[in-house]
């Protein structure tokens, strides 16, 4: 992405109503995933599934450790520090851009949920496409970051709550 390409990216949401609007949904859907996860947790607690229970802990956790190295190891600069560009969300993290843990976080959450759940599961996994895009427009990450987060966390979950038994 170029700084001209994220202008026009970004021009609908400049408007400072948008704006706010969009680091609203921001933090709504970052708040929403990070309160439906402990519910999912006392739910798998409720219905007696001692088991459940710690592979919803252990898969999401594990991997947002693991991702959280990567990421550090990595270090690619955010397009605000690549682009010399106002983002939208306001950021001044240097670096660890790739992947993204925002995305990555509410992809392993949908997965855990979809594990247990899966009405709420597809809820949240469409919430992600929207919480990627809403990330990428407001200049905090590269599509490539968001990409990687979402797959990550969907190859993660999948090997977690399905393919390991």
């Amino acid at each position: 992405m170029t700084a001209g390409q994220y202008a026009r990216l970004s021009a609908p949401f400049r408007p400072p109503r948008r704006a706010r609007a969009l680091r609203a949904v921001n933090r709504g859907l970052t708040l929403a995933c990070y309160l439906l996860y402990p519910l999912l947790l006392v739910l798998l607690l409720l219905r007696g599934e001692p088991e459940g229970l710690l592979r919803a802990v252990l898969v999401p956790g594990s991997g947002f450790v693991l991702l959280s190295l990567v990421r550090r190891g990595l270090n690619f600069p955010r397009p605000y520090e690549a682009l010399d560009i106002t983002p939208l969300i306001p950021k001044d993290t240097r670096g660890r851009s790739m992947p993204s843990r925002h995305v990555f976080s509410i992809f392993v959450i949908a997965m855990a949920w979809l594990w247990a759940c899966p009405p709420v599961g597809l809820v949240l996994l469409g919430c992600g496409v929207l919480l990627a895009a809403i990330r990428v427009i407001g200049g905090v990450h590269f599509p490539a970051d968001v990409l990687v987060g979402a797959a990550a966390a969907l190859l993660w979950g999948w090997a977690g709550f399905w393919l390991i038994h």
